[in-house]
């Protein structure tokens, strides 16, 4: 299943690194995005893990990006998420900022956390203050945008990049990338123009 979802088989390789990571006192954040019919069942599974290792599991709404296969009745909701959870655990709600993205979760003694990115179902984009810098140098201002600013030439020409930034920042649109609006069964992931995941990174 991993070499399914990530296309590596390197599941082992990940997790020693993970532990190695634990054991050294690192603040480690996993990221499971959850895909209905595919790994839904393993949700408790992640929550397990922040008992005994101070681990943050940070469960994702499955979002369209170029190449994933992305249909809407493959997303997991939040609200499903959390009746999931909530059917074998009992937990409270951490503090969140108003620029957070994830929404935390703690159980009590644990050590660990999770958390939700409810990017479908409950979009975020009125507290998001998040810039993203991809992984060919070009910024953008939503994870769904269209438009890039490059700050990597301008970097290597030596130029200031602050008014690129501010143009980015500027250009921001209300919600979503101005792609869509909300999520609702009739999106249509083929008209979305964007990036893979792995070519925007961040």
């Amino acid at each position: 299943k991993n070499q399914l979802i990530s296309g590596r088989d390197e599941f082992n390789r990940v997790k020693e690194n993970i532990n190695l990571l634990l054991q050294n006192n690192f603040h480690v954040k996993v990221n499971m995005v959850v895909i209905k019919d595919m790994n839904e069942h393993e949700i408790l599974d992640f929550v397990a893990w922040t008992k005994n290792e101070n681990v943050h599991v940070r469960f994702i709404e499955f979002m369209p990006f170029a190449g994933n296969h992305w249909s809407s009745n493959k997303v997991f909701s939040y609200k499903e998420i959390l009746n999931v959870i909530a059917s074998t655990y009992q937990f409270s709600s951490l503090h969140h900022d108003k620029h957070d993205t994830a929404m935390q979760f703690k159980i009590p003694e644990y050590k660990g956390t999770f958390a939700i990115i409810s990017t479908m179902s409950k979009p975020f984009c009125a507290g998001c203050n998040r810039l993203r810098l991809t992984t060919d140098g070009k910024m953008k201002n939503c994870l769904f945008s269209k438009s890039e600013v490059d700050i990597l030439s301008a970097l290597r020409r030596g130029e200031n990049i602050v008014p690129l930034i501010q143009q980015c920042v500027l250009e921001k649109e209300e919600a979503l990338g101005g792609q869509f609006n909300y999520f609702d069964g009739n999106l249509e992931a083929s008209k979305i123009q964007n990036r893979s995941m792995i070519n925007i990174g961040g």
